[in-house]
């Protein structure tokens, strides 16, 4: 893998800036929600593609956009982010199922620690192989505890980390393991049903981790419709995300938008 080094001026950042996770936070403790829109960068077949999603997502009042897979075959995640970033000023976050998906040109990074698993590859392996590159770039890191949750069907996800999902009838493991995160020093954590998941996380399983932890939540996977995405930020979710169900549905990315405006507007809290 090829280390990028950037010049002194393009690594200096604004004095007293805050942020993107300050920014977010306060953002939380307003309570209002977010919506970030998840790209495979595989399934991206020209740049014009990914300047189409992205003005759709601009549109859309999307706050997020993540790019990244568990499995990448095409090492197309460099210029699907710099396509994104020449088209909109929604940050681009990487979501990274390897060290070989660190892309300087995005703005932040969730550095992921599948807590829920027990591969070590995947806990502190691939973070090891990473950090180094991470360092030369202005990358925003977000330590990011990444939990795993049966969805009715072998995930990509699991298959590739070989790792076995919380059982989704099992809220009080997924809380203890939040916790347990949140002790270790973690900054978010992610409940993720996997890409493609049949079932999302289930709402139970939602607000038991928001109630007995205090950082910002993440859940997708599963989520295809807006009633799914209220249902989920209702629960407690912080922000939600949205991968497969837009590719197959592009109205979708619309619908989950007015939705959460709507909350907002409403200060909807859980």
């Amino acid at each position: 893998m090829t280390k990028t080094t950037l010049s002194t001026s393009q690594r200096k950042k604004p004095m007293n800036s805050k942020s993107k996770f300050e920014e977010w936070k306060a953002r939380i403790s307003e309570g209002k929600k977010s919506f970030a829109v998840l790209i495979d960068p595989d399934k991206i077949g020209n740049e014009q593609e990914a300047i189409t999603i992205a003005k759709h997502c601009d549109a859309n009042s999307v706050d997020w956009i993540f790019v990244g897979g568990s499995l990448l075959t095409r090492n197309n995640t460099k210029k699907v982010v710099e396509s994104i970033k020449a088209t909109t000023d929604i940050p681009v976050v990487l979501f990274p199922g390897d060290a070989t998906q660190v892309c300087p040109s995005a703005d932040i990074l969730l550095f992921l620690s599948l807590v829920s698993g027990r591969n070590p590859e995947y806990l502190i392996g691939q973070h090891i192989k990473a950090a180094p590159i991470i360092k030369e770039t202005e990358l925003e890191v977000w330590p990011t505890a990444y939990i795993l949750v049966e969805s009715g069907k072998k995930t990509s996800v699991s298959y590739i980390s070989n790792t076995e999902p919380i059982p989704s009838d099992k809220p009080e493991i997924a809380s203890c393991t939040a916790l347990a995160s949140e002790m270790l020093g973690m900054k978010c954590v992610y409940l993720e049903a996997g890409s493609g998941a049949e079932h999302p996380v289930p709402e139970e399983m939602i607000r038991r981790v928001r109630k007995d932890m205090t950082l910002p939540l993440i859940v997708g996977g599963g989520i295809r419709s807006a009633e799914k995405a209220q249902q989920a930020l209702i629960a407690g979710a912080d922000m939600i995300v949205i991968g497969n169900a837009i590719e197959k549905n592009p109205g979708l990315m619309t619908e989950v938008s007015e939705c959460i405006l709507k909350m907002n507007r409403l200060d909807v809290h859980q």
